[in-house]
C-alpha cells in the first residue's frame, strides 16, 4: 500500500508540473514544444499567427524582466524609508526632550517654540508610518506583478507553441511522439495562470493606491503644519510628493 501511496504522489506531482506548477507555486517552464523544424519549410505566408504570438512572447519577456528590475529597486528605497522613519521617531524624542528643557526654564517662548515643534515631529512621524505603510504594500502589489507577468510569459509562450502545432497539423506535419491535442490543453491552463495572477495583481494595486492616498494625506498635514514642502519620491505617482504644503 505504501508503494501504491508514493506512485500516486509521483502522478500528482508530473500532472501539476505539466500544468505549470500548482496555483500558488511560481510557474515551470513549459512541458510541450513544437521543433521550429517541423513547419521550417512551410511558406512564411502561412505563418502570420506564428509570427504574431513570437511578438507576444518578446514582449511578455520584457515586461516580466521590467517587473523583476521594478520590485529589486523598491525593495533597496524600502530600506532608506525605514531608515526615515526611524529618524522620525528620533525628532520626536529629541522635540520632547527640548521640551521639557522649555518647561524648565519658565520662558514662554521657549515653551511655545518646542510645543510647536514637537507637534511638527508628530505630524512627521505620522507621515513617516504612512510612508513606510504605502512603500511596503507598493512592494507587495509589484510581487504579485512579477507573478503575473511570469505567468504571462508562459502563457504567450504557449500560444506561441499551439500556433507552430496548429500550423504543422493544417499542413499534415505529423512528427513522431508529438501529440497535438496537448498544445491546446496548455494553452488554456497556462491562461487561467495568467489570468488569476493578473487580477491578484489587480487587487494588490489598489490596496497600494489607497496605501498611497493615506500618506500623501499625513504628508499634506505635515508639510502644512511645518511651511516647508516635501520632496520624497512617489513610486506610483512617478514624481516627488504634489502639492504637500501648498
Amino acid at each position: 500500500m505504501r508503494s501504491l501511496s508514493k506512485i500516486f504522489a509521483v502522478a500528482v506531482m508530473v500532472a501539476v508540473s505539466a500544468c505549470g506548477g500548482s496555483s500558488d507555486s511560481g510557474p515551470t517552464p513549459l512541458s510541450k514544444r513544437y521543433d521550429d523544424m517541423y513547419i521550417a519549410q512551410i511558406p512564411l505566408d502561412q505563418k502570420q499567427s506564428v509570427v504574431t504570438t513570437q511578438n507576444d512572447w518578446s514582449v511578455a519577456k520584457m515586461e516580466n524582466a521590467k517587473a523583476d528590475a521594478d520590485f529589486n529597486e523598491v525593495t533597496q528605497q524600502l530600506t532608506v524609508v525605514k531608515n526615515d522613519q526611524k529618524a522620525a521617531k528620533l525628532a520626536i524624542d529629541s522635540a520632547l526632550s527640548n521640551k521639557k528643557s522649555a518647561e524648565a526654564s519658565n520662558d514662554m517662548n521657549k515653551m511655545n517654540a518646542a510645543s510647536r515643534d514637537l507637534k511638527h515631529a508628530e505630524l512627521a512621524k505620522k507621515a513617516a508610518d504612512a510612508r513606510l505603510k504605502y512603500y511596503e504594500a507598493y512592494r507587495n502589489y509589484l510581487k504579485k506583478q512579477q507573478r503575473y507577468t511570469a505567468e504571462n510569459m508562459y502563457w504567450r509562450e504557449a500560444q506561441y507553441e499551439l500556433a507552430k502545432a496548429q500550423l504543422g497539423k493544417a499542413n499534415n506535419v505529423a512528427p513522431k511522439g508529438v501529440s497535438y491535442d496537448s498544445f491546446p490543453r496548455q494553452e488554456t491552463e497556462r491562461q487561467k495562470r495568467a489570468n488569476t495572477a493578473r487580477d491578484k495583481a489587480n487587487s494588490e494595486k489598489g490596496r497600494a493606491a489607497s496605501a498611497r492616498e493615506a500618506w500623501l494625506k499625513q504628508q499634506q498635514a505635515a508639510d502644512q503644519a511645518s511651511g516647508t514642502r516635501s520632496d520624497f519620491p512617489d513610486p506610483m505617482g512617478q514624481t516627488a510628493t504634489a502639492g504637500a504644503g501648498s
